[in-house]
C-alpha cells in the first residue's frame, strides 16, 4: 500500500437521497460494494475479475478499483463508493461515514533553481503555496513526481508538481491519476496562461490545450481527454517582437511580481472552494471579479 492509500479515503461524495438508498443496501449485502460516477453506477462484488483494494488505516477507510495488467488511465475506470462505520464525523447518516473523492491537484513548471521564479513555473508557485496554507507536506516522489498527501476540509487532496520539465509533465500526471483512480473531473491542472493578463486567473471545468506544452502532454496521457478542470495563471504576452521562449523562461517585473503574489493568494481560495462546493455560482462570480480585476470604474 502507497503512503496515500494510508492517509486518504477514496470515494464519491454523492446526495444524502442517492447515498441513504446506498447504504441501506450496503448494509443488507455487507460483500457489495456500490461503484460508478453520478451518470453512471452498477453494483459490483470482491468476486469480479477486476480487483477492489481495500485497507484501512486509524479512522480511514481506503477503496479503489484497479484493472489487471493495465497501467494506462482509462476513461471508464470509476471510483469506488464506500460506507463505514464511524460516530466520529460529522458527515454521518445513521452512523456511517460519508466519504469523499480525492482531488489531484497539479501544477506545471520546470524542476531546478534555474527556473524559480520565472513565468512558466506560476503552476508550481500556486502548489507551494496551497501547501503552505493547507499545511500539506509536499515531501514523496513518486511517479517522477514531487507530491504531498493531505485534505482541504474533509476532502482528500493530493497535491504534485512533475519533476519530468514542462514536455514530459503529462507522464507524471498521467501515471498518479492512474494509480490512484481519480476520475477526470477531480483533476485540478495548474498552469501560465498567455491569453489572459497577468495576474488575472481563469477556473474552468474543460478546455483545450491553448497551445500549451505542458497541457498537451498531460492530456496525450490522459487518453486524449480534455474534460478536467484547468486554473489558468495570466502572465499576459511577450512585449514587441520578443522571443515567446525567452519570455516564458524571465522572471517577473516588480509590478507584475505583485500581480501574481496577489492572484496566488486568490487562487487558494479558488482551489479550496471548488474542492469542497464543485463548479457552482461562486465560480461564476470568481470568473467574472477576475475578468476585470484591473478595470477603474
Amino acid at each position: 500500500m502507497s503512503h496515500f492509500s494510508n492517509l486518504c479515503s477514496f470515494a464519491v461524495a454523492a446526495q444524502p437521497k442517492l447515498l441513504q438508498k446506498r447504504l441501506e443496501h450496503l448494509q443488507s449485502n455487507p460483500q457489495t460494494v456500490v461503484t460508478g460516477s453520478p451518470a453512471r453506477r452498477r453494483v459490483s462484488t470482491f468476486s469480479e475479475r477486476s480487483m477492489v483494494y481495500a485497507s484501512s488505516a486509524s479512522s480511514t477507510s481506503i477503496c479503489f478499483r484497479k484493472e489487471p495488467r493495465s497501467g494506462r488511465f482509462r476513461r471508464k475506470h470509476f471510483v469506488s463508493i464506500r460506507a463505514c462505520a464511524s460516530a466520529s464525523s460529522p458527515d454521518n447518516i445513521n452512523g456511517l461515514k460519508v466519504e469523499y473523492t480525492p482531488w489531484l491537484v497539479a501544477g506545471l513548471g520546470n524542476p531546478g533553481n534555474k527556473y524559480y521564479g520565472t513565468r512558466h513555473n506560476v503552476g508550481f508557485e500556486m502548489i507551494d503555496r496551497i501547501s503552505e496554507e493547507e499545511g500539506v507536506a509536499m515531501n514523496i516522489i513518486q511517479s517522477k513526481c514531487l507530491i504531498g498527501i493531505g485534505s482541504i476540509g474533509e476532502v482528500p487532496v493530493l497535491l504534485a508538481k512533475p519533476q519530468t520539465y514542462m514536455n514530459f509533465c503529462g507522464e507524471s500526471v498521467g501515471a498518479l491519476a492512474a494509480y490512484y483512480q481519480v476520475p477526470l473531473r477531480h483533476i485540478l491542472l495548474v498552469y501560465d496562461e498567455m491569453s489572459l493578463p497577468n495576474g488575472v486567473l481563469r477556473l474552468q471545468p474543460k478546455a483545450g490545450h491553448g497551445y500549451h506544452s505542458g497541457v498537451k502532454s498531460v492530456m496525450a496521457h490522459l487518453d486524449g481527454c480534455r474534460e478536467f478542470p484547468r486554473l489558468c495563471i495570466g502572465i499576459g504576452n511577450p512585449p514587441g517582437a520578443m522571443d515567446m521562449k525567452a519570455f516564458l523562461l524571465q522572471k517577473f517585473s516588480s509590478l507584475e511580481r505583485q500581480q501574481i503574489n496577489v492572484a496566488l493568494e486568490q487562487g487558494v481560495e479558488a482551489v479550496r472552494n471548488l474542492v469542497l462546493n464543485g463548479f457552482d455560482q461562486s465560480i461564476e462570480r470568481f470568473n467574472l471579479g477576475q475578468k476585470y480585476k484591473f478595470h477603474k470604474v
